[in-house]
């Protein structure tokens, strides 16, 4: 048995607001497609998916989380509709796993869109990424679907979960 990783010190993470170009995210969004390519054995082209502008301000955000200068998490926004941001890309990279890091990801672009004036963040999720599922109904998010079914029944899993105002 493995025994899991440490945990990485909290005065080591940075949040960096940049871009879906940022040479810095290329590792973990190929990672990122390699995943999906590997779960659900078919071509992904997430550069292809949406374009760039989508996850920049004022309706968007494109954020990675550093540990030491170096992308261990990441995860963006777009919106969705006036009140709505949605959440795309929250990806954690296979060596950092487990130590709570899309967590922090998702607590900060929920952060972030709430501050920028949203009150609802609405996301999908593959049926064959379980481990996405967990996170997000463990940060409160209501299922928009039969928790009962199968998940390769129902296809992308979608969650919604409102966002509390920023405090002055």
């Amino acid at each position: 048995m493995t025994a899991a990783p440490r945990p990485l010190p909290a005065a080591r993470l940075t949040l960096r607001h940049t871009t879906v170009g940022d040479p810095l995210a290329r590792p973990l969004l190929d990672e990122l497609t390699h995943e999906y390519r590997t779960r659900y054995e078919k071509p992904v082209d997430l550069s292809l998916e949406y374009p760039a502008e989508e996850f920049a301000p004022p309706g968007g955000v494109f954020l990675l989380l550093l540990a030491d200068g170096s992308p261990v998490a990441g995860g963006a926004y777009r919106r969705y509709d006036a009140r709505t941001a949605e959440f795309k890309r929250i990806w954690t990279h296979s060596a950092h796993r487990r130590r709570g890091l899309a967590r922090r990801v998702l607590d900060a672009l929920e952060r972030d869109a709430a501050a920028r004036g949203y009150t609802r963040a609405y996301l999908t999720t593959g049926p064959r990424q379980p481990e996405a599922k967990g996170l997000y109904l463990a940060a409160g998010y209501r299922p928009l679907f039969d928790l009962s079914a199968a998940p390769e029944s129902i296809g992308p899993l979608p969650f919604e979960k409102h966002l509390e105002s920023p405090r002055p």
